[in-house]
């Protein structure tokens, strides 16, 4: 091989490098920009979930409580043992009622029954506590 043809190869491999380097920047930096995004929706449901739980649960399930049956509360205990610590179950009973709580279905649109259990499960984490 001549001594152009090496650097022409050598000038191109750099090349290649530096794209691929680029690249590489490129998709970290999306992957990190993504991330807090994803923790920002959580977070937003979880505060949407408060409003609504406060203005259309807290009335029968303040603090975590239940002013109807005290066993059946929304402790993370309780939620365990009634197997309702799922976003499911907990969409389900919301949507649906069950013995003295009534069903939210026309009443609460689905991404607010959504945000609702976001909030449920959140808080019994937290012990219902701030």
């Amino acid at each position: 091989m001549n001594n152009g043809a090496c650097r022409y190869f050598y000038r191109r491999g750099t090349t290649v490098k530096k794209l691929i380097y680029a690249v590489f920047a490129i998709v970290i930096y999306a992957l990190l920009s993504v991330r807090p995004a994803l923790a920002d929706a959580s977070t937003d449901l979880t505060a949407q979930g408060a409003k609504i739980f406060s203005a259309n649960c807290a009335a029968c399930h303040q603090g975590g409580n239940n002013v109807v049956s005290a066993n059946k509360n929304l402790k993370a205990a309780a939620l365990k043992q009634y197997g309702m610590d799922s976003t499911d179950a907990i969409i389900t009973q919301v949507t649906n009622g069950k013995g003295a709580m009534p069903a939210f279905k026309g009443r609460l649109k689905d991404e607010e029954i959504k945000a609702v259990a976001a909030y449920v499960l959140d808080q019994s984490a937290k012990d219902w506590k701030k």
